[in-house]
């Protein structure tokens, strides 16, 4: 049996996830247009004016009354997104939309295969967002797109903003200045994985005899994991480095879409400001810190305060009550699942009772997948 934790920030067929940091401050829409209908004619023009540029590429509504009700949700949440980044001073950041349908030769030109997603076009590179289509999410994921790729830790507050970084996947390097060529190469690996996976580095002894790091070592942060992993054989080339995060970031970090999600996860359902959510929670982070050097599996943690939309869906189709923590074995291609019985919450299982509870249920579903071949061959 193989452990890891993993946090989402992706959609999954059965419905939106996302695990938000922060919720930003937002005013209220002011009615202003500033989403552009992007086409053959004026796609140039338009991008040409703007340093960044958001693009929903979004599926042609049709006559259908629903589809077309969806689209208007869809793009009075682009026009708030746009308006709280009109007001950014840095950059000049445009959004847009292209429908699949009637501006398709615009997407082709644009190399957007993938419908229903957001772009970011940057001045050398596109980014895909994979997050929930709700303005504070968008704005946030933008903020982080045009921050640095890689932070600096000077200090002892800044080291203790570090720490306090649990839900992310991160790495921190120890190098002796900005002109080592140990760090340019840090700093090349992390230009690779901006914005979804941060970097952090520091150039200071005091910092890095805190961190325990030696010089040009880099280690590498589960998250919700206190011990790092010290990435082997420093110093390091950039392409090392990538390969080591490739190869290690699918341990924590699952990014599950509708055409590759096939397949069971362990998914948690737990408030962490409820007392019953964040002792659940505690366990859960137990569990997989005692078994975080086992890959095979994948704990999705999410918080149902920051879906209260989503919750009746939820609800209905797990068969589920959400005022307390629950923990299942959900099917991610029919959303066919088993849950733990957790009784009315009260009583939290202890990490022994969730480690067996978890083994049972994946046994019983290998078993039951082993019989249907069975059966398929007769």
């Amino acid at each position: 049996m193989k452990w890891t934790w993993v946090l989402v920030t992706v959609l999954l067929s059965f419905g939106g996830l996302s695990r938000c940091k922060e919720s930003l401050d937002f005013p209220e829409y002011d009615g202003k247009d500033r989403v552009h209908d992007l086409n053959a004619k004026n796609y140039k023009s338009v991008m040409k004016k703007y340093d960044v540029m958001v693009v929903y590429y979004h599926d042609h509504p049709g006559s259908s009354r629903v589809a077309q009700r969806q689209f208007e949700i869809e793009e009075l949440t682009l026009e708030l997104a746009a308006q709280v980044l009109d007001e950014f001073d840095d950059e000049d950041i445009g959004v847009g939309v292209i429908d699949a349908k009637l501006d398709k030769v615009v997407a082709k030109k644009l190399g957007l295969e993938e419908s229903d997603s957001i772009f970011i076009f940057t001045d050398d590179e596109v980014i895909e967002y994979d997050g929930e289509l709700a303005a504070d999410t968008i704005v946030e994921f933008i903020y982080d797109v045009l921050d640095d790729p890689v932070e600096f830790i000077d200090n002892s507050r800044e080291l203790k903003g570090f720490e306090n970084i649990e839900e992310d996947i991160k790495l921190v390097g120890y190098f002796k200045s900005h002109k080592s060529e140990h760090f340019e190469a840090f700093a090349d690996a992390a230009e690779e994985f901006h914005p979804h996976i941060k970097f952090f580095a520091t150039f200071s002894p005091k910092v890095a005899k805190a961190l325990e790091m030696k010089l040009n070592e880099v280690d590498f942060y589960e998250p919700f994991i206190d011990d790092p992993v010290v990435i082997p054989g420093k110093p390091y080339s950039e392409d090392e480095l990538v390969k080591f995060i490739e190869d290690n970031d699918s341990l924590s970090l699952l990014l599950l879409q509708d055409d590759d999600s096939e397949g069971e996860h362990i998914i948690a359902f737990a408030e962490e400001s409820d007392p019953d959510g964040f002792e659940f929670l505690e366990i859960l982070k137990e569990v997989a810190e005692d078994n975080t050097d086992n890959p095979d599996l994948s704990i999705v943690w999410i918080d149902p305060d920051d879906f209260p939309l989503l919750l009746p869906h939820w609800e209905k189709i797990f068969g589920i009550d959400l005022s307390f923590p629950q923990i299942g074995v959900v099917d991610t291609g029919d959303a066919d699942s088993v849950w733990m019985d957790m009784g009315d919450g009260d009583d939290m299982p202890s990490v022994d009772e969730l480690e067996d509870w978890i083994e049972d249920a994946l046994s019983d579903d290998e078993n039951d997948d082993d019989t249907d071949d069975d059966d398929d061959d007769y």
